[in-house]
């Protein structure tokens, strides 16, 4: 089993259950002691924000800001240099512990050795 894992999750509340996916895959992973980076882009990059995974709803899923708060605790989280610009998202606006960092750095972190990446 790869002992790091790299999850790009593109959708949000316009592909929910690809989203639920994403965060709770990623949530359990942590939990399960694996080192996770979650990549915030397309519509998923307005969670990077306070209070907007509260907003999102999927029935029988757990709740988003749940997943989102464990992935911040025990993981790296980080939102798209491009998505945030085309959101007028900066660092200042963003929950604390959440980068902003660009395809440099998700291509470095997804071929490290070791490393399983997943796109939802």
């Amino acid at each position: 089993m790869a002992k790091k894992l790299v999850i790009k999750v593109t959708a949000g509340a316009d592909a929910p259950e690809r989203c639920s996916q994403a965060f709770t895959v990623a949530a359990v992973a942590v939990a399960s002691g694996v080192e996770v980076s979650l990549w915030l882009t397309g519509e998923s990059a307005w969670f990077a924000l306070p209070g907007r995974a509260a907003e999102f709803e999927l029935p029988h899923a757990a709740p988003l800001p749940d997943l989102l708060d464990s992935l911040l605790l025990g993981g790296r989280v980080t939102l798209c240099t491009q998505c945030a610009a085309r959101r007028d998202i900066t660092e200042k606006d963003v929950l604390e512990g959440v980068r902003i960092a660009g395809a440099q750095v998700f291509v470095q972190e997804a071929l490290a050795d070791g490393t399983q990446a997943l796109v939802y």
